[in-house]
């Protein structure tokens, strides 16, 4: 797949209270680019564990770390357009290989993160950085069906933000 150009890119801390803000600019550029639905819903589902699982795993919970997010369109010429999100951190290194989602039958809350990521995406690839932290590349073709939600999936579609009620009349 080539990179056509950078269309979002993000720089958050390492708090808990900016994935719902994450989650949404995810699914929006991802119906920007003309995903489904459903699509947008799992993208936005899968940069959520990963970027929770940066903050619980590779963070400890520290709430001030830098997280970067990049989407970018891309072209496949023989399979057609998608999205590309490249996630980094400055989090301490873990062996790629060693990134695994747990056992399905091993029944618990938690813990499937990896497991969503690999199953909604068309592609997921962890690895160190140069100097610190861990990148995830993850990528969907436009052309890939939406995954069948499972209840390790707990997708649902996407509900746009309440409105505020409109003011009374003024008298």
């Amino acid at each position: 797949m080539t990179p056509v150009t950078a269309d979002l890119r993000l720089q958050v801390v390492s708090n808990p209270r900016y994935l719902c803000a994450i989650r949404e600019l995810v699914a929006v550029s991802a119906r920007q680019l003309g995903f489904a639905e459903a699509q947008c819903s799992q993208i936005a589902l899968a940069v959520d564990e990963a970027v929770s699982n940066i903050i619980k795993h590779g963070y400890a919970g520290v709430a001030d770390r830098p997280i970067w997010i990049e989407l970018t369109p891309t072209q496949d010429a023989a399979r057609g357009p998608g999205v590309r999100i490249v996630i980094e951190d400055e989090a301490r290194q873990v062996d790629p290989g060693e990134i695994k989602g747990r056992d399905l039958d091993d029944v618990r809350p938690g813990g499937l993160g990896v497991h969503i990521i690999r199953e909604v995406m068309d592609n997921a690839v962890y690895e160190r950085r140069d100097h610190a932290g861990m990148r995830l590349t993850l990528t969907k073709l436009l052309s890939s069906p939406a995954k069948a939600c499972d209840a390790a999936c707990n997708c649902v579609p996407h509900q746009p933000a309440p409105q505020p009620p409109p003011p009374p009349p003024s008298t």
